[in-house]
């Protein structure tokens, strides 16, 4: 069932990611003023998008791949709440119900046909993205806080305060998961890397590990002076971005060498870099969205949106856009290039401005609710 042209919102009874194919949401609000952008003579000024629904902090997102029907973004959020929407217009389609405590993370595969959850409740959940069914609750000893699929989507890699990294064969849901163990605290994140053939981990004994999938042997450890805040891997030239303290630091993720760090202003707790890797963004403790030029660490310009520290920043996969998730409650959608029509962002030239539709100037930012 697709969504009706009156209606902003895909109701839980139409819950999926493929339920945008006849009539995609954005076609529906396109036509809107929100998010809209002058050019020309006057300044151009970032707008982002406010995506609310949740009641608790947002600490994790993650985007799908490129899909026949767009790409997808799912959120993470104390609430225990994980939500599904439209990955370039922000547009809530369903809710994932079942967890009975925060949500820590949560992913999405490249299809956007699976979603996985890790929760405090001592689970991670695996869902099928289309209908919103919860597939399977996978049992853990201590609170989950990170979920990975395979780029086959049959394997989930699980981390958490347990110290004990776990792999599922979603093929056979009865099989006991394998277990490799090294760390001596709670694992804040674990993610496959190198064509899943190794695993990087990274955990509050202020260390990162990568592991070999086969062996369950380390491969090297970084040590570091401060707890890592957050890790993402960029699978097009094996780069890993961690945070930790005020520093953002890239690394090869085939060797863990280094390649450069840059210092922010404040305490940083997640860093993205653009697919194109011209440059990168970065979130935390002062509220603000931070953009860097990655060849030349230079600052290009700064933002603030949010009103409580900024958890999580990612990247959409075409590198329009990053999504923000923060400890205010909200995601919002921020546009990479200012002033070029996308998603529910319209560029309105000088000439195309009337007395009708000058104030529109100063309407305020869109929200977008679930």
């Amino acid at each position: 069932m697709a969504p009706s042209s009156d209606s902003l919102r895909v109701r839980k009874s139409t819950f999926s990611a493929l339920s945008c194919l006849e009539k995609p949401l954005s076609c529906c609000l396109r036509c809107c003023l929100r998010g809209q952008v002058y050019s020309g003579e006057m300044a151009m000024r970032q707008t982002p998008l406010t995506c609310s629904g949740h009641t608790r902090p947002v600490v994790d997102l993650a985007f799908s791949g490129i899909t026949p029907y767009g790409y997808f973004l799912i959120s993470a959020c104390k609430d225990g709440k994980p939500m599904l929407r439209q990955g370039d217009t922000g547009d809530w389609i369903g809710t994932f119900l079942g967890h009975k405590g925060a949500v820590w993370g949560a992913t999405l595969n490249k299809e956007a046909t699976k979603a996985a959850t890790a929760a405090a409740d001592f689970s991670a959940k695996v869902w099928d993205a289309v209908t919103g069914d919860e597939v399977l609750t996978l049992a853990h000893k201590h609170i989950v806080k990170s979920v990975n699929f395979t780029q086959d989507s049959n394997c989930l890699l699980t981390g958490g305060n347990d110290k004990v990294l776990r792999i599922y064969d979603l093929s056979k849901p009865e099989a006991e998961p394998r277990e490799i163990s090294g760390h001596t605290a709670a694992i804040k994140k674990a993610l496959w890397c190198n064509s899943d053939q190794q695993i990087l981990s990274a955990a509050e004994d202020k260390t990162i590990r990568l592991w070999d999938r086969n062996t369950g042997e380390v491969v090297k450890t970084l040590s570091f002076e401060a707890s890592v805040g957050s890790m993402e891997y960029v699978p097009d030239g094996e780069i890993l971005v961690i945070t930790y303290g005020r520093t953002i630091a890239f690394y090869k993720a085939q060797t863990l060498d280094l390649i450069k760090t840059v210092d922010a202003p404040a305490s940083i707790h997640s860093a993205s870099l653009h697919p194109d890797k011209d440059f990168f963004v970065a979130g935390g403790d002062d509220f603000k969205l931070y953009k860097y030029d990655y060849t030349t660490k230079e600052e290009m310009e700064s933002y603030k949106g949010h009103f409580g520290p900024v958890h999580c920043v990612r990247f959409s996969p075409d590198g329009e856009l990053y999504a923000s998730g923060s400890e205010d409650g909200t995601l919002r959608l921020w546009q990479t290039a200012v002033g070029k029509t996308y998603g529910l962002w319209k560029c309105v030239l000088p000439e195309e401005l009337s007395s009708e539709n000058s104030d529109a100037l100063y309407c305020p930012p869109a929200e977008i609710k679930a």
